[in-house]
């Protein structure tokens, strides 16, 4: 580990794996997939799913809850927030829960794990 990375301290959020994560796509169909990665990276990879909504987490700091889109604007939802390697996940799943959502996951090792553990096709970056 880097002297970067050891200096990361995320916020302790409740996660789920990449492949809990595949299980939840076919087993939850009320699942929200919040993708907070920016604009340049949705270009990049991304989950192919209906359920996938895109929150860039510059736009959550400019407009705040404004910025969420409405799937992801229901506080009783389920929603795993993704991002490239899970730290902007990470702050923003503890963000969500501070302001009363009730279940909120962030995606472990982001989308990068999620290609590398379940599905390579979507490919990395």
């Amino acid at each position: 580990m880097s002297e970067e990375e050891e200096a990361v301290e995320l916020p302790k959020v409740p996660e789920i794996s990449p492949r809990e994560l595949a299980e939840w796509i076919q087993t939850r169909p009320d699942l929200v997939l919040l993708d907070v990665r920016e604009p340049y990276e949705f270009a990049r990879v991304k989950i192919t799913n209906e359920r996938v909504v895109y929150a860039p987490m510059s736009e959550l700091a400019r407009k705040y809850l404004e910025a969420l889109p409405p799937p992801a604007r229901d506080t009783s939802a389920t929603l795993v927030v993704f991002c490239h390697h899970g730290i902007r996940s990470a702050q923003v799943t503890a963000w969500l829960l501070d302001q009363g959502w009730q279940s909120v996951y962030s995606l472990a090792g982001g989308i990068e794990a999620y290609a590398r553990q379940v599905d390579p096709n979507i490919g990395f970056y």
